[in-house]
């Protein structure tokens, strides 16, 4: 009798603990519902007028909100304390915690004849304090079950590429309120600057300085940041450094986005250095900049602050985008600045050459300063000795850079001498003709219209443009990397080499398959959607339109003036071809086909290639 009491007692907790992890379950996804709900709203309170919302609507969804935040933690600690406490760090506490102070104040009266209560009370009732505190729990919300969701095997490339597509939709929504824009612009053009701007391309059918306000530059240069820097790489900072642990799969599905080389501490740190290098960077070229702009422009403090500000994020995500009338090609900035173009030159070159080998030469930099410090001071400590400093990717990336870089300088020079650097004294020619080697990989600022540049120079314009910049970077084409392997590949077949070398070390087969694969790729896309194009934008030459194809798939944003004449159907193209170049070749076709692995072992023949 004893045994079958327990028996019951055993089988109605286990239907307990069934409905209330289906209750937990239906709460968790009210509650993301809710956190999207409200950051779009948020969005909305920013982009549209006061007098165009209810503030009855706005006091109603922002107290449902609360409950519904209530309610998942108080669930959470009641039903699952345990397996919260292991999942979330103590700053999520902190929060919750926070939330729960701005409820006192409603449900209990306090007597506010004392300063001290009275300041503490008014602090915990300040709209714009609950506001901000619920959209922080509403981002950890988000940025947790995102990163979740790779826990539970799904494709991470889906992921990826949809966390881009999402921030677009979002962009073209805010974009098209009334406050970002002077005088309105289209669905398509949101879209099209949206789409522009998270890939950080540049190419975009409307002036940005003379279409949008102030607000809307704002929120282009936030798509920008979040495109350079990484949607996964901003969810999963926000995700583990709030919330805590994470699935194993799930830090080895970011690990293989961001190219780390370990989990738990070492991803961690890799996002750090990632939002720490971005940070420094960019905080260093706007000062630089502003220093170069300052009092020469015709413009007050603020806005040479925010010329600075915008053109720094934008060189280092290799973006493009200015907020000045006809960019960079201004004659204000061409004639008189030319800092100003050696610093933008270098801020897209340390964004193009990508984050691990910024992270390999910071290294490599405080390894050298370490001995030559410990040798000049005589000091017997012991420096751990690195026999090999650079990585190959490292040398790769730098040492293909500096070559394509030359020869860029060297073709624009040669061609354009007496062209369009004709008159120019010879410290300004160097300086355009560098820029315009630097910014086609893939940045697409220009300080020359390039129709006016001759055909070798276009053509070497469009090879810059499809190779692109360094693996794991903001820039785009088939990466420094894949064409350097690419090469390689090529000279061991005819010098009859079966391995492919480099710096004493051989390349893996299967990068050298992966980089055959996206030049393939790439050209067939580029083939394609030029072919479509041909057939939409009869008014424009095939030239013009392969160098829109090659600068939409590359992220590069230069243009031949033809952006702002296409036709509806050509700006969904060129979104979609920037898209796919943002996201990646291999990483795109990996999110919509199935991967599979074939387990049977055929036999090799040899198939005659000449």
């Amino acid at each position: 009798m004893k045994k079958f009491i327990n028996n019951i007692r055993s089988l109605y907790n286990l239907r307990l603990n069934k409905i209330i992890k289906i209750v937990l379950d239906f709460i968790d996804v009210v509650t993301i519902l809710c956190s999207i709900s409200l950051l779009i709203f948020s969005v909305i309170k920013i982009g549209f007028r006061a007098e165009d919302i209810s503030e009855g609507f706005t006091t109603s969804f922002y107290k449902l909100t609360s409950i519904i935040y209530y309610i998942f933690i108080t669930a959470h600690i009641i039903f699952d304390l345990k397996k919260t406490r292991k999942h979330y760090r103590s700053i999520y506490w902190i929060i919750s915690g926070l939330l729960y102070l701005i409820l006192i104040p409603k449900i209990v009266n306090f007597n506010l004849g004392n300063k001290y209560i009275a300041i503490i009370v008014n602090a915990l009732t300040n709209r714009t304090f609950n506001v901000i505190l619920l959209n922080i729990f509403a981002i950890l919300q988000i940025s947790n079950n995102v990163v979740r969701l790779l826990g539970k095997r799904t494709n991470p490339s889906l992921i990826l590429g949809g966390s881009f597509f999402i921030f677009i939709i979002i962009g073209t929504f805010i974009l098209k309120m009334p406050l970002c824009t002077i005088n309105g612009i289209s669905w398509l053009d949101a879209l099209f600057i949206s789409t522009s701007s998270v890939c950080v391309t540049g190419l975009t059918p409307i002036d940005v300085s003379t279409s949008f306000t102030i607000l809307g530059q704002s929120v282009i240069l936030i798509l920008i940041q979040v495109g350079g820097v990484g949607v996964m790489t901003l969810t999963t900072f926000f995700a583990m450094f709030f919330m805590g642990n994470t699935s194993l799969y799930s830090q080895l599905a970011v690990r293989d986005m961001l190219s780390s080389n370990s989990v738990s501490n070492s991803l961690w740190r890799a996002i750090i250095y990632i939002l720490f290098f971005t940070m420094i960077i960019e905080a260093v070229g706007a000062c630089v900049i502003f220093m170069n702009v300052h009092g020469s422009l015709g413009m007050s403090m603020k806005e040479e602050m925010f010329f600075a500000v915008f053109h720094s994020i934008s060189a280092f995500c290799n973006a493009g985008f200015s907020s000045v009338y006809n960019g960079l090609t201004n004659p204000l900035l061409c004639n008189n600045h030319i800092g100003l173009y050696w610093t933008i030159s270098i801020l897209v070159i340390l964004g193009g050459i990508g984050f691990p080998i910024l992270v390999n030469i910071n290294k490599s930099i405080i390894y050298f300063f370490k001995k030559t410090a410990n040798k000049l001071l005589h000091r017997n400590k012991p420096v751990q000795h690195l026999s090999h400093i650079f990585n190959i990717n490292t040398k790769i990336v730098l040492s293909f850079t500096c070559v394509l870089l030359v020869l860029g300088t060297i073709v624009v020079l040669l061609f354009e001498w007496d062209n369009t650097l004709a008159g120019m004294p010879f410290i300004k020619k160097m300086t355009h003709a560098f820029f315009t080697a630097a910014c086609p990989r893939t940045a697409g600022f220009a300080s020359i219209d390039h129709t006016l540049f001759k055909a070798p120079v276009l053509l070497t314009i469009v090879v810059l443009m499809w190779i692109g910049g360094a693996a794991q970077s903001a820039a785009g084409g088939i990466k420094v990397n894949s064409f350097a392997t690419i090469l390689l590949n090529l000279i061991a077949v005819i010098k009859g080499n079966k391995a492919v070398t480099i710096f004493n070390r051989e390349i893996s087969a299967n990068s050298v398959k992966r980089a055959s694969a996206t030049m393939v790729m790439s050209f067939i896309i580029i083939t394609l959607a030029t072919f479509i194009l041909s057939t939409t934008e009869t008014e424009t030459s095939t030239g013009s339109l392969l160098f829109e194809v090659v600068s939409a798939l590359s992220t590069v944003g230069l243009s031949l003036n033809i952006t702002p004449t296409l036709s509806s159907t050509g700006k969904i193209i060129i979104c979609l071809l920037m898209f796919i170049g943002r996201v990646g070749f291999i990483t795109f076709m990996a999110g919509i086909v199935r991967q599979e692995e074939n387990p049977i072992k055929y036999p090799t023949e040899e198939l005659t290639i000449n």
